[in-house]
């Protein structure tokens, strides 16, 4: 995958007609609510105040099947294929858009309300199918890249859909003709891509239905809850909800009130927010190296944090003048500033929340994620409710919009300590990534014979004090490492091995009740099925070459027998935190930033055939004379 791309996807049938679907989805449930709320607000001749009321009834209408059906969703989501579900639900957009036509001519703002919440329900069967399908579909270093493309079509789609239904409803008489023929088309564009995506079978065809949708909501949400990392990274993804919906709710009085713009400048506004996230979820896939990266997540929240408090501070006071157009806008002071903000929010919101999309689905059991990602639904409903409702409560005490902006990315930052303190892996990830990226430039080769699960031991050579961390950055599974103790003493690297469960050891002269907790550490860790990694040379090379591995590998072996992954790091010596600088009597001064460095894994060996002597011989052949 090193020299793939992730467009690549929307050239194969296992994507690009499920990508198409989903985006037609997303384009449409936008075109009809935009132009519902133009039709209300302009077209029926409703008093300010009425419209208003309706205005904000519209989103709790669309989001109430949310909390009512998603459970169920979940459940018919893992038991049936989900091809097949997808042509039925596209059908059934088909005929709710139908249903729409009438109301648009008939002007029944009561049966437009009746079709939004049909939409809901359109979106809550959707939604469990749409990223449950993923890792069915993909392979798992395609997941980041496909979650980012998703996320990307989403956005872009969303934000056309708003324009396009808008715009079109908004041409007079003619209006409700043209979004009346807009929604329908798409409908329909919707349900001939979905025939073209190949077959995904059930995951639980045994399951047995709980028609009690209450009782299976809670169900769902405990186990969510009973896997820590995956309920943190769900209150993650609802959390993205909630910013974007206080900061795209806010929009467009921002727009009047404190830039001074129009309707051009609105969308805008909204086309920058939503450009931002399109291009923050394709550079995932760039940064993170084909993987799940989480330790893209505390970057991703600290851009959010960063820019939202720049918007605060670029326009804190209302516009001296009104009605701007978009080239006017342009052109005046400061505003290039509030362009780059936007953008840099959106972008920055995208890198915070593909990897955790990512992360839900190959943490969670293919049989159970669809159900995860029902119970994920009901949550974000539940935070775009309250996002809305801090909006309005804010507003009611007298905060200005750049006050509920600057609320908002303080939250930002008290949530983001609040999730990495309960799991301090996405904070690990994230320094193990900063200092990885900012020191090499790795090609890895064979990190896919690494076992998807299940237990199994790592052994490499060991050539720097960063060998776990760069380890670490190119295998996808958590990794227990066991290293000398005191390069595990070693400061800022200690959060990180300790965060990560390292496994401190020592000699038998040195500490010998160390070196025995740490064997039976190990032994726990590969019982649970965990990754251990260990290092058998005993310690850092001291003249580049690889040294006699130790019998402490057999010693492990002995006492559970799992497979052995041989692992050899490649173009190391001589860069930072290696010993070539104080061998040489010289200061490890940092002479090679961003080296040019190598990983490379061979096929796992049984435990059997796992002799000290094989695996050394193993390493030596992976790693050739690239010192």
């Amino acid at each position: 995958m090193s020299g793939s791309n992730q467009f690549d996807l929307l050239r194969t049938r296992r994507f690009a007609p499920f990508f198409a679907t989903q985006a037609l989805g997303a384009f449409n449930d936008n075109a009809f609510r935009q132009a519902m709320i133009v039709l209300i607000g302009f077209h029926l001749g409703l008093s300010v105040e009425k419209a208003g009321t309706y205005a904000m009834i519209a989103p709790a209408i669309f989001i109430l099947p949310f909390f009512l059906f998603s459970a169920s969703a979940g459940q018919i989501a893992e038991k049936f294929e989900k091809t097949r579900l997808i042509r039925y639900i596209k059908l059934f957009e088909i005929g709710a858009m139908l249903l729409a036509v009438y109301a648009f001519h008939a002007h029944q703002v009561w049966l437009l309300f009746v079709v939004l919440f049909l939409m809901g329900l359109h979106s809550t069967a959707f939604g469990p199918i749409k990223y449950a399908i993923l890792p069915q579909a993909l392979k798992s270093e395609e997941l980041v890249g496909g979650n980012g493309l998703v996320e990307m079509g989403t956005s872009i789609a969303v934000l056309l859909g708003m324009m396009a239904g808008g715009a079109l409803m908004a041409l007079g008489d003619f209006g409700t003709t043209a979004a009346s023929v807009l929604v329908v088309a798409i409908a329909v564009a919707g349900y001939l891509t979905s025939r073209a995506i190949p077959p995904a079978p059930a995951t639980a065809p045994d399951l047995k239905f709980n028609y009690n949708a209450a009782g299976e909501t809670v169900r769902t949400m405990r186990y969510i809850g009973a896997n820590r990392t995956i309920f943190n990274s769900v209150l993650g993804i609802s959390w993205f909800w909630f910013f974007g919906t206080v900061f795209t709710s806010q929009l467009p009085a921002y727009t009047q009130v404190f830039l001074g713009g129009g309707e051009s400048v609105l969308n805008l506004t909204l086309a920058l927010f939503s450009i931002g996230v399109g291009v923050g979820s394709l550079l995932c896939e760039r940064l993170s190296g084909h993987k799940v990266e989480i330790g893209l997540v505390p970057f991703g929240s600290i851009g959010m944090t960063v820019f939202a408090l720049d918007l605060y501070f670029a326009r804190p006071l209302p516009a001296a003048v009104n009605g701007l157009g978009l080239g006017a806008f342009l052109l005046a002071p400061g505003h290039w500033r509030i362009v780059l903000d936007l953008v840099l929010i959106g972008a920055f919101a995208g890198l915070f929340i593909v990897p955790l999309f990512a992360l839900v689905q190959s943490r969670s059991e293919r049989s159970e994620l669809s159900r995860v990602i029902a119970g994920n639904n009901i949550l974000n409903a539940l935070f775009m409710v309250l996002a809305a409702g801090l909006g309005l409560g804010l507003t009611a005490l007298g905060f200005s919009i750049p006050q509920i902006f600057l609320t908002v990315a303080l939250l930002n930052a008290a949530v983001a300590i609040y999730i990495y303190t309960l799991v301090p892996e996405f904070l690990m990830r994230f320094l193990s990534w900063v200092l990885v990226k900012t020191l090499y430039r790795i090609e890895a080769d064979g990190a896919a014979r690494v076992p998807e699960e299940g237990p199994a031991l790592l052994v490499c050579n060991h050539v720097s004090f960063m060998d776990p961390l760069i380890v670490m950055g190119i295998v996808r599974r958590p990794i227990r490492f066991v290293m000398y103790y005191k390069i595990f003493r070693i400061p800022l690297l200690n959060f990180i091995f300790r965060t990560a469960k390292a496994i401190p050891i020592a000699g038998a002269k040195e500490d010998a009740e160390l070196l025995e907790r740490a064997f039976d550490e190990v032994d726990r860790a590969l019982a649970d099925g965990e990754l251990v990694c260990i290092f058998p040379e005993g310690g850092l090379t001291r003249d580049g070459e690889i040294a006699p591995f130790r019998p402490g590998v057999e010693h492990i072996l002995a006492r559970r027998p799992v497979p052995v992954v041989p692992i050899a790091l490649r173009g190391l010596w001589g860069s930072v935190f290696s010993r070539r600088d104080s061998a040489l009597g010289r200061s490890r001064l940092p002479r090679r930033f961003w080296s040019r460095i190598g990983i490379a894994f061979d096929e796992p060996l049984p435990a059997a055939q796992a002799s000290a002597a094989v695996l050394e011989a193993k390493v030596r052949a992976l790693r050739g004379d690239q010192a």
